[in-house]
């Protein structure tokens, strides 16, 4: 199992130079990656980070850890621009890149705006952007007429780093877990205030559902202090992320979890 951080954009953490901080110390600690979530929740009265400027900046202040955002809703993205962002990010940190997406779990973060609300359209908004994504990724000439998205002609420079940048879908809905099996990896919905709300033996038989034993990635978000990691990797999990926000205590207290090391 490998293991990571995965920090708010909220609160204290709307400000990036907390996020860098809290980042680097996670790789000089030996933690195996870094991930950010990615919500506009100054819609809900909080301020927040963008995720992408933050993540630009981790990569630029560290050098080994994977980063990634867990996770973004593509169907509030262009996906052009989204293509963009992760490909000049894959670049920037030399391919440590991971991609972690959905449809997004908060409605006023689209309605707010104009955006579509209706779980149903954003499925398809996101299945559709998935898939331009993967195209534009390619390096190949992308002409593309569909429900939600156009392009037409349109060739990606520069592409990213990595040959295959992994993308990780999250939610645990049976949609989401059929969604999954077609992608890299799956980002289980598993954290809450109080901990994780997924035990090892659900993991497990969302795991069955998805029907993968190749070379696929399982990440759950929790506590340390309220779940076993060892408990999941028994059952598969590959990646544990120590989920980290204001709730968790102050910047001195997560900055002091995080020297602390991995929970190996």
């Amino acid at each position: 199992m490998r293991y990571g951080i995965c920090l708010a954009n909220i609160g204290t953490y709307s400000d990036p130079r907390v996020g860098v901080q809290v980042a680097e110390a996670a790789e000089a600690a030996g933690w195996d990656g870094v991930f950010i979530w990615d919500h506009l929740a100054f819609v809900w009265g909080s301020p927040a980070a963008d995720p992408w400027i933050t993540l630009a900046s981790i990569a630029a202040t560290t050098s080994r850890v994977r980063i990634g955002t867990a996770v973004t809703p593509v169907p509030r993205r262009r996906p052009q621009v989204l293509a963009h962002e992760v490909a000049t990010l894959d670049v920037l940190s030399g391919g440590r890149m991971i991609f972690g997406a959905g449809l997004g779990g908060s409605t006023a973060e689209f309605g707010k705006f104009g955006e579509p609300t209706d779980a149903k359209v954003r499925a398809a908004m996101l299945d559709e952007g998935l898939g331009l994504l993967r195209a534009l990724w390619s390096g190949e000439t992308v002409t593309h007429h569909g429900e939600h998205y156009t392009v037409d002609g349109v060739t990606l420079a520069p592409t990213p780093a990595q040959a295959h940048v992994p993308v990780w879908i999250g939610g645990n809905r049976p949609a989401s877990l059929r969604r999954a099996a077609r992608w890299d990896g799956w980002l289980a919905d598993s954290a809450a205030p109080t901990g994780i709300t997924l035990a090892p033996e659900d993991v497990a038989r969302s795991m069955e559902q998805i029907g993968r034993d190749d070379d696929f990635d399982v990440a759950v978000l929790g506590q340390s202090d309220r779940g076993d990691p060892a408990a999941y990797a028994d059952v598969g999990v590959t990646w544990w992320l120590e989920n980290l926000h204001d709730s968790r205590g102050s910047t001195e207290d997560v900055l002091a979890l995080v020297r602390a090391g991995p929970p190996r």
